[in-house]
């Protein structure tokens, strides 16, 4: 499944787009609004071919593997789809941008350093991704009372006094790592 804050797409062979998720469409045009551009389809082509493909690469067709959309990260993960012949269709790419804050490394990292429990752990996970203490609470079926204590719990673990502080620390450890 994926995460309901992930875009994806399904790329043809030549890269341009078959189907897509509007979070990949809004992700690819900003700061643009999608419903102002005229030609969406000759658009999303043109920025994954600009946004996401690495030019780098030396051995053919590749992606990259992290990209940016205004202040926000994306992890790309690009998957060839195999299709049977019978059906007549090109082989495709499916990309999953996935919404990336601070990374896991970082939070095994202050898992490690600050002693966090799993619950905490899926928090502040949830938390680096953008979530609110209501959305958290959902995700993870507990009250939003309860996700609350956790953020608390985390503070003082790692003597930050706000949910921002949490967030800048665990930042300054994925730069460390």
């Amino acid at each position: 499944m994926i995460p309901s804050r992930s875009g994806f797409l399904l790329l043809g062979e030549t890269m341009n787009p078959i189907a897509s998720n509007s979070e990949a469409v809004q992700i690819l045009s900003y700061p643009n609004k999608p419903d102002r551009i005229k030609q969406l389809d000759t658009f999303l082509s043109d920025r994954v071919k600009t946004v996401l493909v690495d030019h780098r690469a030396e051995d053919g067709l590749a992606f990259v593997r992290e990209c940016r959309s205004g202040r926000r990260r994306y992890i790309c993960k690009s998957f060839r789809v195999g299709v049977d012949p019978k059906y007549a269709m090109q082989p495709a790419t499916a990309i999953i941008l996935e919404r990336n804050a601070t990374g896991n490394v970082a939070i095994e990292e202050a898992a490690k350093q600050f002693e966090l429990t799993e619950r905490e752990q899926e928090t502040v996970q949830l938390l680096l991704q953008g979530l609110t203490s209501k959305e958290i609470a959902g995700r993870m079926g507990i009250s939003p009372n309860t996700v609350k204590a956790f953020l608390r719990l985390v503070m003082v673990k790692i003597g930050v006094s706000t949910r921002s502080g949490i967030v800048g620390r665990i930042a300054g450890l994925r730069e460390e790592a």
